[in-house]
């Protein structure tokens, strides 16, 4: 999908990022052993990408319907403070983060790939499904993906996000590419 002013205009305006778990940071599995133990599968470059943004002082949090030990750990590791699980109601716990975080709708990108994301979708200022998100869902996005998800799609995201605010330079500096 391409980029014109309009998105590039959202875009700018981003300052924290939010993001679904299931389908977005992972391909969607749910992995669950006969112990009842639970593991899925992260990109690692999904995970460096929200690292350059946290570098430029972009923030990131994750918000899920699911409650899960493997997301609490991925986001340790990931740096992410703010974590919102079990959400059975995305726009309620949206509209606390703003109210808490004193973020405007137009500070924030959501990133999604189901039904459950749409209402937030019209509650952000640049929202996001990923390529194999459901067809509502990509109906409603400001953005959609070349990637699927789990599979780079928010390592994508993130690169969008820092490039179009001029902050690529910034993160990626330290490996001498730019």
């Amino acid at each position: 999908m391409e980029v014109n002013e309009i998105l590039e205009t959202k875009i700018r305006r981003v300052e924290c990022l939010i993001m679904d778990v299931d389908g977005v940071l992972t391909d969607g599995r749910v992995i669950i052993d006969d112990l009842g133990n639970e593991s899925k599968h992260f990109n690692v470059r999904d995970g460096h990408g929200i690292k350059l943004l946290l570098r430029t002082g972009i923030e990131v949090m994750l918000l899920t319907g699911r409650t899960s030990r493997v997301v609490e750990h991925r986001a340790r590791e990931l740096g992410i403070k703010e974590v919102h699980q079990g959400a059975k109601n995305k726009v309620e716990v949206l509209d606390a983060i703003m109210q808490n975080r004193d973020l405007e709708r137009e500070e924030i990108a959501y990133i999604g790939d189901d039904i459950v994301d749409v209402p937030v979708f019209h509650r952000v200022g640049f929202s996001v499904a990923v390529a194999d998100a459901c067809e509502d869902a990509v109906q409603h996005a400001d953005y959609v993906t070349r990637h699927k998800g789990g599979k780079g799609a928010v390592r994508e995201v993130c690169e969008l996000i820092l490039k179009v605010k001029g902050q690529w330079v910034e993160a990626v500096t330290r490996y001498e590419i730019a």
